[in-house]
């Protein structure tokens, strides 16, 4: 063999194992050709995949909205119970003659289911008299003189905080203790 020969064998893939000296040289039509192939095919199979991601997207996001749906009428439900508690309380009432304890009983059982059904949310109140101050769970909207309470501990809760699990619900309305009242001084 000449060692022209040898070049060409070696540039058309002709050498040692002999697998490759049974395919035909590639010409550059077929080579585009087949690129054109290869490319269709890629083409439409990113057009699929893509297709397939937007069907995912609506179909997480009908889910979303049905899971956010079911959940507000379950909890909407719930205080319909409620609602419907004081109605009757209301209508009870309008049968002539108050009876102010009868009232109030029927107000604690009210408010009593309306706890529970907080409490299947696991939405709860949380405790602040006495505790220090803490700006995260508190609010304070006022300060007052209190001898039994520490400087800088809450002295009154306005208005209850609630924690859903672990995460702050709404903060709690709060008077802040300044401590007791100074002791005046005796003219000497």
């Amino acid at each position: 063999m000449s060692e022209e020969s040898n070049i060409n064998e070696k540039k058309n893939g002709a050498g040692g194992d002999g697998v490759e000296a049974a395919l035909p040289p590639a010409t550059p039509e077929d080579r585009a050709a087949a690129l054109e192939v290869e490319r269709d095919e890629m083409k439409d199979r990113m057009l699929r995949l893509a297709a397939e991601f937007e069907n995912w997207k609506k179909r997480a996001r009908k889910e979303q909205t049905d899971a956010v749906a079911q959940a507000r009428e379950s909890l909407l439900r719930d205080i319909l119970e409620v609602v419907d508690n004081l109605q009757r309380a209301m209508g009870a009432q309008a049968g002539g003659a108050v009876d102010g304890a009868a009232i109030v009983k029927g107000i604690e059982l009210v408010l009593r289911l309306f706890q529970q059904k907080l409490e299947r949310y696991d939405v709860k109140p949380f405790e602040v008299t006495g505790q220090p101050f803490d700006p995260r769970v508190h609010e304070a909207v006022s300060r007052v003189e209190s001898d039994g309470v520490p400087a800088g501990n809450v002295a009154v809760e306005l208005q209850k905080g609630y924690r859903i699990g672990e995460r702050l619900l709404r903060p709690a309305m709060v008077s802040v203790s300044t401590g007791p009242k100074p002791q005046s001084k005796p003219e000497a």
